[in-house]
């Protein structure tokens, strides 16, 4: 015998997501990493001791543990404390009334008092019925004596009652900044209540924090919320320095369930790296590293502030005519971003919906980049949803990886087609011909844009069905084993951790996930439906669902 092993598995479908070994009858782990792979006799004959655990699959599956290519981790710590109005099926908030409804529900079945602040997330007016969208009004009515905030489902601004607007002091006499949106009311300079993108930074930033004695319990609890989905490494996408600091105090008071990485806002740069220099990105304390540096160029295709070379086919959010969104920094500020975050040595995640922001981020990259533009630097992309052809051959010379979002295709592909056309639309997250290009694209659930459900992401890769039925943009359907991919190996490799994780081998870390069935042999409709039964960090388990035996 080569040594005993901490556990074996056997006795179901296990998916190595290694192309040399795709398949095996049993996975032997030891000190929390992956020490043999194979035919169950061999690898029981070697590994098996006294003190070894045996797991029986009984027929369900396991994979590597699903790696996060792009949410917002700093965010689950607080949803908790949130309310869900995400639109069916994610959430109750179908329409004004309801959204209403539900934040009434949880000030009464927590008893705020007067003057608390109550958020929501997920507003998502382009499903709302006959266009009847969430104004102040509606949540003066039944909030005069609370702030409430709630936020919209890009995650770049929120719709905020009388009370709300007067704490974060936003009024007629408040100027809209470059690259923000502060919707007024017909005929006056009076918010109306939706706030967007630099507008809503101030807001964002000064949103409650857990308190010093509330960190661990709060980050252990976001934690378990991206266990239960599968996670073992999570992604923080924007994170401010206040936020860096919180996450590592956590981690050091012991909330070390998965990893996180965390990419620092371009904008609170200099604060992070009073405290973390450069030498210390890409390594992880305590199960938390800075990956690199964020750079936000536009907002979100669905809230009308993405930056594009062509017209919406519909007015802008405060009604503008002719409305393409537009850069919120000049071209040379980008510029001198990029040259800062590429002569430091860390990677640089980019923010770009429209296909003019990611013209910018491309003259930005030949500028900063200039004396070797396909040096592997893992610059990512983060959503490049509307993405040109013609620039995705860009990305493949200048080795640039696309973070792609197929759920958009589910959630806001019939708004798509009406904002955008059906051409632009059907190419969204165009993950087949990146793939095919030969890029290594990932994909993700932008959390909370999207609830943090990685089986219903792998499902809308491989089927693209929007919520009226239609398909967006067949052509660029993939395989599950490639959906797969996008969430384990190659979302290992945005983090250069591909030689530690994301499929099952020999020598990587033991970040494992047990499903009820198996992706790769279900009906492709019914990939959503498959359940996490347990995840397992480095040999632990850090989730178990509730109705399975130990």
């Amino acid at each position: 015998m080569t040594g005993d092993a901490d556990a074996i598995y056997l006795n179901g479908d296990i998916v190595t997501i290694d192309d040399e070994q795709p398949t095996a009858e049993a996975v032997a782990i030891k000190d929390g990493r992956i020490v043999a792979v194979g035919a169950c006799d061999d690898v029981v004959q070697q590994h098996q001791g006294p003190r070894t655990r045996t797991v029986d699959l009984a027929g369900k599956t396991l994979l590597p543990g699903f790696i996060d290519p792009h949410s917002h981790y700093i965010n689950a710590l607080t949803v908790a404390n949130q309310v869900n109005v995400f639109a069916p099926p994610a959430g109750p908030g179908a329409d004004v009334d309801a959204i209403v409804a539900e934040l009434k529900n949880f000030r009464d079945a927590r008893n705020i008092g007067a003057g608390e602040l109550i958020m929501g997330y997920g507003y998502d007016e382009t499903v709302m019925p006959e266009g009847r969208t969430l104004h102040r009004e509606d949540l003066d009515k039944e909030f005069p004596n609370n702030p409430v905030m709630v936020g919209h489902v890009s995650l770049h601004g929120g719709v905020l009652n009388s009370a709300a607007l007067e704490k974060f002091g936003i009024s007629a006499s408040t100027v809209t900044p470059p690259g923000g949106v502060i919707v007024r009311k017909d005929g006056s300079d009076e918010p109306d209540g939706l706030v967007m993108e630099t507008a809503f930074l101030p807001i964002f930033a000064s949103l409650p924090k857990p308190t010093r004695e509330q960190e661990v319990e709060w980050s252990i609890a976001g934690q378990l919320l991206y266990a239960a989905a599968g996670i073992t490494t999570a992604h923080e996408g924007a994170t401010h320095a206040a936020d860096i600091a919180v996450m590592q105090r956590a981690a050091a008071g012991g909330a070390t369930l998965i990893d996180v990485v965390a990419y620092p806002f371009i904008l609170d740069l200099d604060a992070v790296l009073e405290d973390n220099p450069p030498d210390t990105f890409g390594s992880y304390h305590n199960r938390v590293k800075l990956g690199g540096v964020k750079v936000t160029l536009d907002g979100s295709p669905q809230g009308r502030t993405a930056f594009f070379t062509t017209p919406y086919l519909v007015d802008g959010p405060d009604g503008q005519q002719n409305w393409t969104g537009e850069l919120p920094f000049p071209q040379e500020t980008v510029n001198s971003w990029f040259k800062r975050v590429y002569d430091l040595g860390v990677p640089l995640n980019i923010h770009a919906n429209g296909d003019a922001a990611i013209d910018v981020l491309l003259t930005a990259h030949e500028y900063a980049a200039a004396a070797d533009l396909s040096k592997d630097r893992h610059t990512t992309v983060i959503h490049s949803q509307f993405v040109r052809r013609d620039q995705l051959d860009k990305y493949v010379e200048y080795n640039l990886i696309p973070s792609l979002f197929t759920e958009h295709a589910f959630y806001f592909g019939d708004t798509h087609v009406r904002l955008r056309g059906k051409e632009q639309a059907h190419f969204l997250s165009p993950m087949r011909t990146a793939i095919d290009l030969g890029l290594r694209p990932t994909n993700h659930t932008d959390f909370n844009v999207s609830p943090l459900d990685q089986l219903f992401v792998v499902w809308t890769a491989v089927n693209r069905v929007s919520r009226s039925g239609e398909v967006i943009g067949a052509d660029q359907r993939v395989t599950p084993l490639e959906a797969l991919k996008a969430i384990t190996i190659d979302a290992a490799y945005q983090y250069r951790e591909e030689q530690s994780k994301g499929s099952i081998t020999v020598g990587k870390l033991a970040d494992l996930v047990i499903l009820d069935s198996n992706p790769l042999t279900v009906d492709p409709m019914d990939i959503k439906d498959i359940k996490v039964v347990e995840t397992i960090k480095e040999g632990r388990t850090i989730y178990r669902r509730p109705d399975v035996a130990a």
